[in-house]
């Protein structure tokens, strides 16, 4: 029985997940640029700082710097991310089943490697919920999708944990390799839907930002005009 459902996880199931994700992230991109091309047409101010914003792109994806107050959320929420990155595209397994599919492969991060990353995924997709629950001013600005994308995300790297060390897995192998499966055609279904897709939008929304906060020179007096308030200072 468990074999069946094996096969439908792998076959079916993962083709349709892979699929929609395949189809939905440039979808979730063409709307992005299609943003950023309506902002840059609207601004009062063309004069758009394009290499001052590709610099601070970069620089949100280290924000330390910037979330000075949050340094533990910034750091564990960095070393979360390039942990869900490098172990899916990076394990050995995994480039041997695209180089059995479709022939292609790329070098891989060896098993040691990828277990201390396992194990960062694990332990810091814990940690940002438990440091949302415990920070009131992000609790009282966070829905259910903030505490259950970590949690969920978590589900795969948990389970490719324990299939590779069956020595310390309570469950049976096909049903943890069912769960690990199921829960990554799971997450194909939420990057394109959810703040995971963030991780490809994210130079789009930096620039919608810019923009949309990018006045011209003398903003700030026509406003003042508008208001009646010009001989008042500010």
């Amino acid at each position: 029985m468990m074999e069946s459902w094996l096969a439908l996880a792998r076959g079916p199931i993962f083709i349709a997940a892979f699929s929609f994700m395949v189809l939905g992230l440039p979808r979730q991109v063409g709307i992005t640029v299609w943003e950023v091309a309506r902002a840059v047409h609207r601004a009062g101010d063309k004069n758009i700082p394009y290499r001052k914003q590709i610099a601070a792109t970069i620089g949100w994806l280290i924000p330390v710097g910037k979330l000075w107050n949050q340094v533990l959320f910034s750091l564990t929420s960095f070393l979360f991310h390039v942990a869900i990155l490098i172990v899916p595209i990076f394990l050995g397994g995994h480039i041997a089943l695209w180089a059995r599919g479709l022939g292609v492969s790329w070098p891989a991060i060896s098993n040691p490697a990828a277990d201390v990353l396992t194990i960062v995924a694990i332990v810091t997709a814990v940690a940002l919920v438990v440091q949302r629950i415990a920070s009131r001013p992000t609790r009282a600005l966070s829905r259910f999708q903030d505490y259950a994308i970590p949690l969920v995300v978590a589900l795969p790297f948990a389970s490719g944990f324990l299939l590779m060390h069956p020595s310390v897995n309570p469950f049976s192998y096909d049903a943890t390799f069912f769960v690990h499966v199921m829960s990554g055609n799971l997450l194909f279904v939420l990057i394109p839907i959810t703040k995971l897709s963030h991780m490809v939008l994210l130079p789009g929304v930096q620039i919608v930002s810019e923009v949309a906060w990018h006045w011209p020179p003398d903003a700030g007096s026509k406003v003042a005009a508008a208001l009646g308030k010009e001989s008042e200072p500010i």
